[in-house]
């Protein structure tokens, strides 16, 4: 028999074969590591690519959606045809990232009837509430809207708003809120009683303070609530998109429901024009909250050109009231403001509020 240094031939050649057999296994488990590793790599890289589109580092709240007793506009997903559960019972989450955004937009700034904005988004439940119809939001909003005869404004305002927000895949609802003659008018005021009359409907969590006049122009801008307060509008076209002020807190504004309890809200001392987002701000300060912003590329803003309101006049005392706020911020705000309720309408793209003020019940 042939052999080799003492060793059968046929031994020698079967080793050979089972050491090339081990190696080609070990270089496939290789390959196939390295492509497990590489796709771990790409899912990375995307995550981190819509991070940086977001242009934000702050972890969204978890969000209480279970609603209070006889809020019939406000129903849970289940119970309203939203198929957010899969099959097997559990609830499917919106991605944390909405798939559809698009970033910049080009926005239109014509008035357009009501019912045209109505046959475009068949989606929308009375009183301007949207639910994602394929999975559930990881978001409840009320978006408070204060307002006194510009109806051609909010026409522009919920044109642009509504595709936006639905974008983002948020559960969210809209309030416009307007104050009767011939009192001057409280923006301030107006953001307290929204907010009061939402948690009528529904436990919201979060709340966008919005004026009726400012279109958002990058859908990047999330309307969400973070643990910060953001003033959401960082640029805007007014200003050649730079702040007026490097403290201003004007336009939008998101607070969170534990925000707004602890700043007791807005002030209801502004009857005119004026420093009543400056008020709000010094709250959030003497809080030990910070103000957050997005950057100018994404919290950028079209404002509507219009004439100053005649009952929207300066406010002559604004700047005593600025001076005064961390001595009367726990008694001027929500737990002072009083109105009366003229209407409350759940309308096909808002719900309508008009409130009576008193300007001598607020001022004491």
């Amino acid at each position: 028999m042939l052999n080799w240094c003492g060793y059968p031939l046929w031994k020698i050649l079967l080793l050979s074969s089972v050491s090339v057999v081990m190696m080609n296994v070990y270089l496939a488990l290789r390959v196939i590591k390295l492509t497990q590793n590489e796709g771990r790599l790409l899912t990375v890289l995307q995550a981190s690519q819509q991070s940086y589109r977001l242009r934000m580092s702050e972890t969204d709240q978890s969000l209480d959606l279970s609603p209070p007793p006889g809020a019939s506009p406000h129903k849970t997903s289940a119970s309203t045809g939203n198929s957010s559960f899969a099959n097997d019972g559990i609830i499917n989450l919106c991605p944390e990232m909405p798939p559809n955004l698009v970033g910049a937009l080009v926005v239109n700034m014509e008035p357009v009837p009501f019912q045209d904005i109505e046959r475009q988004h068949p989606q929308i439940k009375p009183g301007g509430r949207f639910q994602p119809p394929n999975c559930k939001s990881r978001h409840h909003v009320a978006i408070i809207v204060p307002y006194r005869d510009r109806e051609s404004h909010l026409k522009v305002l919920l044109n642009n708003l509504h595709p936006m927000l639905e974008r983002q895949q948020l559960d969210y609802t809209i309030y416009v809120v307007e104050m009767a003659m011939p009192t001057s008018f409280n923006r301030a005021t107006l953001m307290n009683i929204g907010y009061i009359e939402s948690l009528k409907d529904f436990d919201f969590q979060c709340f966008i303070f919005h004026d009726v006049d400012f279109i958002a122009e990058n859908d990047n801008n999330m309307y969400t609530c973070r643990e910060t307060p953001r003033h959401m509008a960082s640029a805007i076209d007014k200003h050649n998109y730079k702040l007026p002020y490097s403290t201003a807190l004007g336009g939008v504004v998101s607070l969170t429901k534990e925000h707004m309890i602890a700043v007791n809200g807005w002030s209801n001392m502004y009857f005119g024009w004026g420093s009543e987002d400056d008020d709000l701000r010094i709250r959030i300060y003497s809080k030990g909250l910070r103000v957050l912003r997005p950057s100018p590329e994404v919290g950028r803003y079209k404002m509507i050109k219009h004439q100053r309101d005649s009952t929207n006049q300066d406010n002559t005392g604004r700047g005593k009231l600025v001076k005064s706020v961390r001595q009367r911020m726990k008694t001027d705000g929500l737990n002072s403001v009083k109105y009366e309720l003229l209407k409350k309408e759940y309308r096909k793209l808002y719900t309508y509020i008009y409130v009576r003020v008193k300007e001598e019940e607020l001022m004491v």
